[in-house]
């Protein structure tokens, strides 16, 4: 591929992008942090550029039997230099008719979750394990994760954030190649690929078990030292 080629490619990527973000109402486009090291992850144009062809790659997969029930794809959306990046299980009927992750009740919740770290929505990156809703919710299957799965590590790849944080334990599992139970994996030291990550119930979870969210704050306050941070105080 010659120069300008490329030029064109990342052009198209990147408008792309921006056209995700007017959908999803962001008005102000992300710019990498200032404590980005050099070299540290791809230019924040790039990356753009290549989560875009991602999700239309996405868009047009036809890797297991869910592109056949799909109304859309939901590939995530968010930062491409995010300091955090939310895993969650897969789309629900809210994000099947949207293509956008997360924006249900259990991502009302998670909204406010990430506000009380101290960030806004579109500073993050949130995505799922599936791409594609698996009919009436229930739980993935294992050949479904493994066709999407490499959509998912590509994307982390891309964005290298400072800590990942996994919700639930389809998401925990797939990304750490375990059997365990979140109550087993909460709490500790995890990593993905050279990235910290972080173990915590999954919004939808809290919201059948409002008791459990004191641990899930537990959590979220532990991936905010991972990246240095501070949670700031209460409103």
């Amino acid at each position: 591929m010659s120069g300008d080629e490329r030029r064109e490619v990342l052009r198209r990527g990147l408008r792309a992008w921006l056209e995700d973000q007017e959908a999803f109402g962001i008005e102000d486009v992300p710019v990498p942090r200032a404590s980005e090291p050099a070299g540290g992850g791809a230019a924040v144009e790039d990356a753009a550029a290549a989560l875009a062809a991602i999700a239309e790659e996405v868009a047009s997969c036809t890797r297991c039997g869910l592109h056949a029930t799909r109304t859309k794809a939901v590939p995530g959306q968010g930062n491409p230099a995010a300091e955090i990046l939310f895993v969650g299980e897969a789309p629900g009927a809210d994000e099947d008719r949207s293509g956008l992750a997360f924006v249900g009740r259990a991502g009302q919740l998670l909204t406010k979750m990430i506000k009380a770290m101290g960030f806004e929505r579109e500073e993050v990156f949130i995505a799922n394990v599936l791409k594609c809703r698996p009919p009436g919710n229930r739980d993935p299957r294992p050949e479904e994760a493994a066709a999407c799965l490499p959509f998912l590590k590509r994307q982390i790849r891309l964005i290298r954030p400072g800590v990942i944080v996994a919700l639930g334990a389809h998401a925990a599992r797939n990304l750490l190649g375990t059997s365990e139970s979140v109550g087993r994996m909460r709490g500790r030291e995890h990593v993905y690929e050279g990235i910290p990550l972080v173990v915590t119930y999954h919004p939808s979870y809290l919201l059948r078990s409002p008791g459990e969210k004191r641990k899930a704050w537990d959590d979220l306050k532990r991936a905010l030292r991972v990246i240095g941070r501070e949670p700031p105080p209460p409103r």
